[in-house]
């Protein structure tokens, strides 16, 4: 019998968050834009196959409460360091809970289908795998091995630093699982792709809004 997979979708404060994708857009449009990007991910996220839970990790207030708002759980980024310390204290949680098989979702994927990370889940079978982004160098998702480690690498370079670290890469297309969001060609690609209905809504809406 497969395992189901709890996720966890990291995400920085949304004053930080996606800096090059800020482009001359005023602050709040950019968190509404981050806000929105993050929710598809996530509600994508909660609608596959195979996916147990996801458990969001931020400290962001508003972001907190926009999640609870949906039944999505929020634990606070603890202690603040980076993403791979947010991953690590959400993994902890995870364990004290007894969780099997955890996994690490990365929240700028706003045309992710929920059919393409099912597959990327069932390729990976029980073992410790990945799978990059569309340039491949960094990661989308990685998934630690039943009751095994997560031991996340991101930063530049992650993909390699994944594969180095024993990780097993996915090879399947799954362009939505690849399509992470982090500048505005980025942002033009997932929409080509069908964007999640939050960040379609941003988009038509700051369509008619002077910058």
């Amino acid at each position: 019998m497969s395992v189901g997979v709890s996720l966890l979708v990291p995400i920085k404060p949304l004053h930080l968050a996606k800096s090059r994708l800020r482009g001359d857009r005023p602050a709040a449009q950019h968190a509404d834009l981050v806000s929105a990007v993050a929710h598809d991910t996530v509600d994508a996220a909660r609608r596959t196959p195979g996916v147990r839970a996801v458990l969001v990790v931020t400290s962001d207030p508003r972001l907190a409460e926009s999640f609870a708002a949906d039944g999505v759980e929020v634990v606070p980024d603890d202690p603040g360091a980076g993403l791979n310390p947010a991953l690590e204290h959400g993994e902890r949680v995870l364990r004290s809970r007894g969780t099997a098989r955890i996994g690490a979702l990365q929240a700028d994927l706003p045309a992710l289908r929920p059919v393409e990370l099912a597959a990327a889940l069932v390729q990976a079978g029980p073992d410790r795998a990945f799978s990059a982004d569309h340039l491949g160098t960094g990661t989308t998702l990685l998934l630690a091995g039943v009751g095994g480690a997560l031991t996340p690498r991101f930063g530049p370079g992650s993909a390699a630093a994944h594969a180095s670290s024993g990780a097993r890469t996915l090879d399947g297309g799954w362009e939505s699982l690849r399509c992470d969001v982090d500048t505005a060609a980025d942002l033009r690609r997932a929409t080509g792709i069908g964007l999640g209905e939050r960040t379609m809504a941003w988009l038509a809406g700051a369509a008619g809004k002077p910058r």
